[in-house]
């Protein structure tokens, strides 16, 4: 069986997040978003390729719809593909996002067909009805969609009610973690997950290649911006989604203006932001415990240096900040304010998050001012105001992808969310670190990944049997004793350790409409009338020995003064620590492996000592089989390393 993941959004690139994957004959829509910087049909994913019969419906070709946040890149599509494309499923996010969710598709509505006349592509009847559909669900609820679908929600951080989901079919399951932050900043707290078997992670790679300073390091950058340009009389305009950033950074500066007590005003700019605080005070328990404990004696989302913003302010006398949406500057009121506050160089623009391509933000991040951004084809801008670019993004950085990947440890891994470039460069960090296959499908690209699936098996007596005797292991361990040389060197006393490493060995055996059974070898050998066959190996090759010094001489108890194949024990004893090495007169033996010195002057086991072989030596012929061929290959290397001393 495989897992089939097709992505429909986020594939080398950051928008539209919706990939489908198929477990074991169930299909999942993981999230439904929008591209924030196109107007045309790369806006929504393509979902005419979500694979399905001539008479089906999306209804009948989808499991369910799962939504791992509220932001536009990863819902904003939602209301177009239930009321429009005609899916009457269930879907399923998070009680936050729920919450959440309307308000966003509302506000994005609004400024695109009531501010900016683009053609309504959904109604507000149309986010109703779509979220009369939706089921709230909490964290590490266990969901049974049907009778073999099982999802659970984690929490991912990132923004309020943001989750990681969790999905198994029968034997096969995965994680899709949406976006998530690994670390806690002020309002909320850290992603968290369950240890899990998995077959598949698919994680968003936003950073794929950034490692970012601490907190208090941006932080301190970001205050010391505001200040220094509203301490010259400038405006500071800080584009920001409503629900996320602007509850942080708001939380940020409301502290700095009363320890340093500052009197400069610091406006929202819409009533979505100020309706978004209502649900952060009554969703207390989704946010970090910092706010949680701090939440008895203050309700940290009452900011007291921070108000509501009019229209009529915007060309105003004095210093302020303002936040006003959306994050990306692709229109509404941060682009109007933009227009009005950028050809002044005592402002400032200051840029918390990530930005899109084809959005204006995007442009400023690379843009050394002054400089000319062009809004539309009729609209340029003269850009002289200071432009900050701040890592403030509530995404993880690569050590965070890394992290979780590591926890997780999944069989598997697909990137999404990120830009090609860097998403190559972490798919072949994961691939070198931890020995895993990953994958950066672009989109409307399929990646099918093999699955788990469990067979019950009966057990033959005589296999069960052999697991029930002790499969004991002498191990010579070598510690420091009392016998000490003239010149300090200590000899090692062998210390014989026992183990019982019991192992199961049997072969898996399959008959037409019989149960698979597991047999013991000898059983099977004895029931097919097999002869069983062994390979023997033998070589016989020089080590080096040299004369022992004076001072050795002079020490009867040197180590190099004992016969070669004590020598030779004793270091093997110290380098292979783990393995049972049994001495006797005549050879070594570790398992299979058995050394001895060679006499014989043309032994039919001798390798060629070629026309460099100069040196005294002394021969060890050796003979093992099959089964401990990578053993005796290690032996016989680390011996032809040696020099032993002649007795």
């Amino acid at each position: 069986m495989a897992i089939e993941c097709l992505v429909l959004g986020a594939g080398q690139e950051v928008g539209k997040s919706c990939v489908v994957v198929t477990i074991n004959g169930k299909r999942i829509m993981f999230d439904c978003g929008m591209h924030m910087g196109y107007l045309d049909d790369r806006r929504y994913p393509d979902f005419s390729l979500i694979p399905r019969n001539a008479a089906e419906d999306f209804t009948s070709s989808l499991s369910c719809i799962i939504i791992t946040h509220f932001h536009l890149d990863h819902i904003g599509a939602l209301p177009y593909f239930t009321e429009v494309c005609g899916y009457k499923g269930p879907i399923y996010m998070t009680y936050p996002t729920k919450a959440l969710a309307p308000l966003m598709l509302e506000d994005y509505r609004k400024v695109m067909v009531d501010r900016r006349g683009e053609e309504e592509q959904f109604s507000s009847k149309d986010i109703v009805e779509c979220m009369k559909r939706v089921t709230a669900v909490d964290l590490k609820q266990t969901v049974q969609v049907d009778k073999d679908l099982q999802i659970r929600a984690y929490y991912a951080g990132h923004v309020l009610g943001a989750a990681m989901f969790y999905a198994k079919v029968g034997d096969a399951a995965m994680v899709y973690t949406g976006d998530y932050n690994m670390t806690a900043d002020r309002h909320l707290g850290a992603a968290q997950i369950d240890r899990l078997h998995l077959d598949l992670v698919i994680t968003e790679s936003t950073y794929a290649t950034t490692l970012r300073e601490s907190k208090y390091v941006r932080e301190r950058e970001f205050l010391k911006a505001v200040h220094n340009c509203v301490a010259c009389g400038g405006k500071v305009l800080i584009p920001s989604f409503a629900l996320g950033r602007a509850q942080e950074l708001c939380m940020l500066l409301d502290d700095y203006w009363e320890r340093m007590n500052l009197k400069i005003p610091i406006y929202f700019s819409a009533g979505l932001t100020i309706q978004a605080n209502v649900y952060y005070k009554t969703l207390i328990n989704w946010t970090s415990q910092k706010v949680k404990d701090s939440y008895a004696t203050r309700n940290p989302f009452n900011f007291r240096n921070v108000c509501k913003f009019e229209c009529s302010l915007i060309n105003a006398p004095g210093p302020c900040v303002l936040f006003a949406t959306p994050g990306m500057i692709s229109g509404g009121f941060s682009l109007e304010v933009f227009k009005q506050w950028a050809p002044d160089e005592v402002n400032l623009i200051t840029l918390p998050g990530y930005c899109v391509a084809g959005t204006v933000g995007h442009r400023l991040m690379s843009a050394k001012t002054p400089t000319q951004v062009n809004i539309d084809q009729n609209t340029q801008i003269d850009v002289r105001c200071q432009i900050h670019q701040l890592s403030f993004s509530p995404h993880t950085d690569a050590k965070g992808i890394m992290d979780l990947i590591k926890f997780l440890s999944p069989k598997h891994v697909i990137l999404v969310h990120g830009e090609k470039p860097k998403m190559e460069s972490l798919k072949g960090k994961i691939e070198s670190d931890f020995d895993m296959q990953c994958h950066v499908p672009a989109n409307n690209e399929t990646v099918s990944i093999p699955s788990t699936h469990y067979v019950k098996a009966d057990a033959s007596s005589a296999f069960l049997k052999s697991t029930w005797s002790p499969n004991f292991k002498f191990v010579t361990e070598r510690s420091r004793g009392n016998l000490i040389t003239d010149d300090m060197d200590m000899i090692s006393k062998p210390v014989l350790r026992v183990r019982d490493d019991r192992v199961a060995e049997g072969i898996l055996t399959t008959g037409k409409h019989q149960n698979p059974k597991i047999v013991h070898l000898k059983e099977l050998v004895h029931t097919s009338g097999l002869e069983t066959h062994d390979v023997q190996f033998a070589l016989c090759f020089p080590v080096r020995i040299t004369k022992m010094d004076e001072q050795q001489q002079l020490n009867p108890v040197s180590q190099e003064s004992l016969p070669f194949l004590h020598q030779l024990f004793l270091k093997l004893s110290n380098n292979f620590s783990e393995a049972t090495i049994q001495e006797s007169d005549q050879n070594l033996q570790i398992e299979s492996f058995i050394v001895s010195v060679c006499s014989k002057e043309k032994c039919p086991h001798r390798m060629n000592d070629g026309p460099d072989y100069t040196y005294e030596a002394v021969h060890f012929c050796c003979t093992w089989s099959g089964a401990d061929e990578k053993l005796a290959r290690n032996v016989i290397s680390f011996m032809k390393n040696l020099v032993l001393n002649k007795c």
